[in-house]
């Protein structure tokens, strides 16, 4: 099968859309399809285009088997309301052309990663010119996250932002999203539910496990033995809520056996270096490679994830899967109803958003109760092996690639992949994403985590169990 992606972002990006997209690429390449994408050249989360690539130029390359078109795009500073629109609408025009390419190629699939939506009209036009499927990832509810976090006012551009949302979306042939409750916003959307599909994020549970040993950070960072280390790994941007975390390190600034460590990159790091600055118990540091991934998420005591309350309804964070997979307890904030909310009951313990205080008590109850961490990080790293295994998720998907395409057997199963690129997961078969190099498990120094860049190498592989 032939499948073109089209979407912002994409490897070496490590963390949010780009990751599972440039995962989902590889994985199915590793499958024997054909699989082309365009996208921009990497810049997230830092807000700021990765050394070795341009802002301003058309560019080619092949990654793990994968042909990369990258488009040029402008990335502000400080995204906000306008300028996170200039710079979404900047991409959609520049990519355009090398779209327009591929009507030779003639793709069975155009699926289009969202955000952002401005790339739908040239998805769906290339489609008709080919007589492609097309498909519609909902990685993230770029209308309604624009809204709750104050980006668009109540103006007519935002109701026109919403007409276009609804009408958009009812043009595709599958719409997909990564949560239960995502999928349910589609039919209010006007996506049929005979075209809905979840198709959640995932983790590789044998790359991301507990590790029965300190992690080689407690000894660079100068942890203590005695320490909790209260853990935020991911995006520093605006609907994080990462000032509410910050209330809970000053509330808690007298405990001096809890410190608080904030890793990542995004447009609020800076802000929140500041409101940092006069807490001894926090500590920044950027973003880590992805070969140190399992030693930074095993650093944690307890994970925490805040969240403003609007967004805490319509996104499902992609950081909790890694949380959940690393066997440590979680403190998140989720409203009840929510699917967050839903998925951590009795995995993690839940506070209100934007509840600094509240968050603090929780933080302050795990770090006193071993056995309390022990219980609901073993029960979220259930959860992981049972519901987000890599392997189950790509043979969904998978499958469902073949019913859009009408390329079912008579037992109503998806074909196999025809080709000698073909590989099949069986039984004695799992899809792991490893680094194309390791760091040794020892010897980490404060200064080659300062001096880390954010962007490494990271493969798709099948590999055989043994036995």
């Amino acid at each position: 099968m032939k499948l073109l992606l089209y979407g912002l972002n994409y490897a070496p990006e490590l963390t949010g859309t780009g990751k599972y997209t440039a995962e989902m690429a590889e994985a199915l390449a590793l499958r024997g399809h054909e699989i082309r994408v365009v996208c921009a050249p990497p810049y997230y989360p830092a807000w700021r285009v990765t050394a070795g690539w341009s802002a301003w130029r058309y560019s080619r390359e092949i990654r793990a088997g994968v042909q990369v078109r990258r488009a040029p795009l402008w990335v502000p500073s400080h995204p906000g309301g306008a300028t996170r629109v200039a710079h979404l609408a900047s991409f959609a025009l520049a990519s355009v052309l090398p779209m327009l390419a591929q009507w030779r190629w003639r793709p069975d699939v155009v699926m289009t990663i969202a955000p952002t939506l401005l790339c739908a009209p040239t998805a769906l036009a290339l489609a008709r010119a080919t007589g492609a499927k097309t498909w519609l990832h909902v990685q993230d509810f770029e209308v309604d996250a624009a809204f709750e976090l104050g980006l668009l006012g109540r103006s007519r551009a935002a109701r026109a932002a919403h007409a276009f949302e609804r009408a958009v979306m009812r043009r595709f042939h599958v719409v997909s999203s990564i949560s239960e409750r995502m999928v349910e916003k589609l039919s209010t959307l006007g996506v049929e539910p005979s075209r809905a599909m979840c198709l959640p994020n995932w983790v590789d549970v044998d790359a991301i496990r507990l590790i029965d040993r300190p992690s080689v950070y407690r000894q660079a960072l100068s942890i203590g033995e005695g320490d909790k280390v209260v853990l935020y790994a991911g995006n520093m941007g605006a609907k994080q809520g990462l000032e509410h975390l910050v209330v809970a390190a000053s509330l808690l600034a007298r405990r001096t056996d809890i410190r608080f460590l904030l890793c990542g990159d995004g447009p609020m790091r800076e802000d929140l270096a500041r409101q940092c600055a006069g807490l001894p118990n926090c500590t920044l540091i950027g973003l880590q490679p992805a070969d140190r991934l399992n030693e930074l998420l095993n650093i944690a005591d307890v994970h925490v994830l805040p969240q403003r309350a609007g967004a805490a309804d319509l996104v499902m964070p992609s950081k909790l899967t890694g949380m959940m997979a690393s066997g440590r307890a979680i403190v998140a904030m989720a409203r009840e109803g929510t699917e967050l909310h839903g998925v951590l009951a009795g995995r993690g313990l839940i506070v209100p958003p934007e509840d600094g205080a509240a968050l603090a008590s929780a933080i302050e109850a795990l770090a006193d109760d071993a056995s309390a961490r022990a219980r609901l990080g073993a029960a979220a790293r259930d959860y992981a092996e049972r519901s987000l295994s890599p392997r189950v998720v790509m043979e969904r998907l998978e499958q469902r690639l073949y019913a859009c395409c009408n390329r079912l057997g008579a037992d109503g199963v998806a074909n196999e992949p025809q080709g000698a690129g073909a590989v099949q997961c069986d039984e004695g078969e799992r899809l792991a994403w490893t680094p194309e190099a390791s760091t040794p498990a020892h010897g980490l120094s404060r200064a080659a985590i300062d001096e880390t860049g954010p962007m490494h190498e990271a493969s798709a592989h099948i590999f055989r169990e043994p036995g």
